[in-house]
Order: C-alpha cells, then structure tokens, then sequence
C-alpha cells in the first residue's frame, strides 16, 4: 500500500485540476545516485494492466510490480523546509539514503 497525506493529495489533484486530465500519479523507483535507487513521479492518464493500484485521500496511486517490492507501505508527504517544497518520502523498507537525499538503499 501506498499512503499519500492529505496536503500531498491535495497538492497532486491539484495539479491534476491544473492539468486538466489524468487518472492519478505513478510511484516509481530507478535506478540512479550514489545509493543505488530514486523515486520517479509520474501523472498517469492511461494506467497499465499490470500496475498495482490504491486510492489515498481521494488520490489515485498506481506501481508497477518491480517498484512495488521497494515501495510496499510508502508514505508521501508535501512538505515546505525553508524556501524548498516537495514530495518527503517516508518508506519502512529503506535502509540508507546518500548524503544529498537524492538516491536510497533497501
């Protein structure tokens, strides 16, 4: 399961108002960085068959099943720290991030 709190939910519908369609946000991970892994975000207008999918705070969240091993009981948040907002990743499966933030281990 994928958990979005309600500011991240409301900052992507939101955004998906803006936009003006799409079905809901795409939760990912890649390859990249010095730990190996990196969230991807994506807006979803046509889901794949094979995504897995969830519904938070209004929110639709698809995962492909290879993201889904490292992002089982992920929480987004939508944060503000000082001049910077985004997305904060809270995830029970990582084991360590790089010193920048930008990448993760599980």
């Amino acid at each position: 399961m994928i958990e979005l709190t309600e500011r991240a939910a409301k900052h992507v519908s939101d955004f998906l108002e803006n936009r003006g369609h799409g079905e809901g946000i795409r939760v990912g991970v890649r390859t990249a960085g010095c730990s190996g892994l990196a969230y991807v975000l994506e807006f979803v207008d046509d889901p794949e068959p094979t995504d897995d999918s969830f519904e938070s705070n209004g929110v639709k969240v698809f995962v492909d099943p290879k993201s889904m091993v490292y992002l089982n009981g992920l929480r987004m948040d939508y944060v503000t720290e000082g001049l910077n907002e985004g997305f904060k990743f809270t995830n029970p499966n990582q084991k360590g991030e790089c010193g920048c933030g930008e990448s993760f281990t599980v």
